[in-house]
């Protein structure tokens, strides 16, 4: 019992003992938690997880290379080996494609080897042959060609069947020329609500220019054949123009730079699909200036039932195109030296 006083009284001293230190000396107190308060040095500023993925993303673009810049870092001969790829040619006759350059053949080989294809794999021997034209659509500063629907009478033609032509007149003079160079149908104005009611069909729409301003209802219905003057649907040589749409062949722009269309069938001479290839590519480059250099960049010829491949087309181009580019090339060179 006296031992447990003891400890009471002295541990009630200690507490009391403590309490007046505190009161008597605060300046003591006070300067250590001042002190444990004082910062010395500036506070890590953090990165917002935004910024982190912004750099993330910059870096990983840095990383990533465009086709176009693929394209011209393997133009380069000087260097042992294509960029990327394992040899400029394969040793053997067997090979993975995807690490060597696609090889460039002459139209003539290009479609002997569609009908070996052919022939190895028992395939129907009139199947369509298909070419995918490439273009530049570039102008000049940030201008661009607008992805336009061409018309082309090839002069060997894979089809007999005539397109119905539907021409717009009021003159009765173009009437009888129409119909006497096979016109489906002839008629003005009056037929605009038996179009709409999809009582006529026609494959192609042709107009002379005094009846276009009378043709603003049917713009919605016919959409890309209604007649214009850059489609060449729009004149008064009639006979010209029904003979053109007749038996021509259409073709447009897709995905703002690719042209694929048809341009024969495989048991066609090798000569006829050349003729074909070539008239194609000539009218192409009519929609844009020849100042601007060539209009097409890539061709790839293939059938129905054959791998694709890829051709050489510079003999195609137009011949003001390629001396356009030999004259500004030789301009660069004697700018260059003075």
């Amino acid at each position: 019992a006296p031992v447990r006083c003891l400890r009471s009284v002295l541990s009630h001293f200690n507490r009391t003992l403590k309490k007046q230190t505190l009161f008597s000396c605060p300046s003591s107190n006070c300067t250590y938690r001042s002190w444990d308060c004082v910062r010395f040095y500036a506070a890590p500023a953090t990165s917002s997880k935004a910024a982190k993925k912004e750099k993330e993303k910059e870096q990983k673009k840095s990383r990533w290379i465009t086709k176009e810049e693929l394209e011209e870092r393997r133009k380069d001969t000087s260097r042992p080996k294509p960029y990327g790829l394992t040899a400029w040619e394969p040793n053997d006759d067997v090979y993975v494609a995807r690490y060597y350059p696609k090889p460039l053949l002459e139209v003539k080989t290009a479609i002997d080897m569609l009908k070996t294809f052919q022939k190895l794999d028992f395939t129907y021997e009139k199947q369509p042959v298909y070419v995918e034209l490439k273009l530049d659509m570039k102008l000049e500063k940030k201008k661009k060609v607008d992805p336009f629907v061409g018309y082309l009478r090839y002069p060997y033609p894979f089809t007999t069947d005539e397109n119905k032509v539907f021409m717009f007149t009021e003159n009765p003079d173009d009437a009888q020329i129409a119909k006497d160079n096979g016109a489906a149908f002839v008629g003005g104005s009056e037929f605009i609500q038996q179009i709409l009611d999809d009582e006529i069909q026609a494959d192609f729409y042709i107009a002379t220019p005094e009846i276009v301003p009378k043709l603003t209802p049917l713009k919605n219905k016919l959409r890309k054949k209604f007649p214009k003057s850059k489609r060449g649907s729009v004149g008064r040589d009639i006979p010209k123009m029904l003979q053109l749409f007749k038996t021509g062949h259409e073709y447009l722009v897709e995905k703002e730079c690719l042209v694929k269309t048809k341009i024969a069938t495989l048991d066609m001479p090798k000569e006829h699909i050349t003729a074909n290839l070539d008239a194609l590519i000539k009218d192409t480059c009519t929609y844009r200036p020849l100042s601007y250099g060539p209009f097409v960049e890539r061709v790839i010829l293939t059938s129905a039932t054959s791998e694709a491949l890829f051709i050489q087309f510079q003999q195609f181009l137009p011949q003001e195109t390629v001396k356009a580019a030999n004259e500004t090339s030789v301009n660069s060179a004697t700018s260059a030296t003075m």
